[in-house]
């Protein structure tokens, strides 16, 4: 008997039909091809509503057509990629990061945010870190690229630029809507749920033990569409 197959899987399949519907939708003139990109819109929300609440859910995905169809551009506007966001590698003195337990999920990870309109990727999280856990950072260099859904830290599309930065002041005050509690770990101690461990403390702990190394970045799937480890 086959595998089922991942609901990570499944809602990346969901998300990529979508982007290739809205990005037709966004570039076509023929009303024809846009009613058939509209009917794939239907059916990645089928899909993406299947995986997060089984095949009682499809019932509801209207809802992910609706959200979806609001993002909706004409030309280049109207083509669809994934959003940015930043993380934050904290270290201290001590040799250990700074992890936050998110209100939303539990899960603890690094800090995270969304990159605004009008800063640079580093200003961004120089302000998400101090915003998250009132410590005032220092971005030292780019260590990784992540895609976020195969990270497993988003439904959505995302790459997130990992930055490693040094600790330069500030207290412990952790934002009540951002998460639910803060702390410093070291490689032996990180908490539990976390989520991308296996992918992402291996690079950070060698940039906070001084070692030198290349950006990391997602490995290629084999085939580059289908494969997903």
């Amino acid at each position: 008997m086959s595998e089922p197959v991942p609901e990570k899987t499944l809602r990346r399949w969901a998300e990529s039909l979508a982007g290739v519907a809205r990005t037709g939708i966004g570039f076509t003139q023929s009303q024809f091809e846009r009613e058939r990109y509209e009917e794939i819109l239907k059916i990645a929300g089928d899909i993406k509503a299947a995986a997060e609440s089984g095949l009682d859910g499809v019932a509801d995905s209207d809802g992910y057509v609706t959200e979806w169809m609001k993002d909706v551009g004409v030309g280049v506007a109207g083509y669809v990629t994934p959003k940015v966001a930043v993380g934050a590698a904290v270290a201290n003195d001590e040799g250990e990061l700074l992890l936050i337990q998110r209100a939303d999920s539990g899960i603890w990870l690094y800090p995270t945010g969304w990159c605004d309109v009008g800063y640079s990727a580093p200003e961004v999280v120089v302000k998400e870190v101090l915003e998250e856990t009132g410590y005032e950072v220092e971005p030292v260099r780019l260590i990784g690229v992540l895609d976020g859904m195969r990270l497993g830290s988003s439904r959505i599309p995302l790459y997130s630029l990992l930055f490693f930065c040094r600790l330069s002041g500030g207290t412990l005050k952790i934002h009540p809507l951002e998460c639910t509690d803060a702390g410093w770990f070291t490689r032996d101690t990180l908490p539990s749920p976390t989520i991308g461990a296996e992918r992402w403390a291996g690079p950070i702990f060698s940039a906070i033990d001084g070692e030198s190394r290349d950006v990391f970045y997602d490995d290629l799937r084999r085939p580059v569409w289908r494969g997903d480890q």
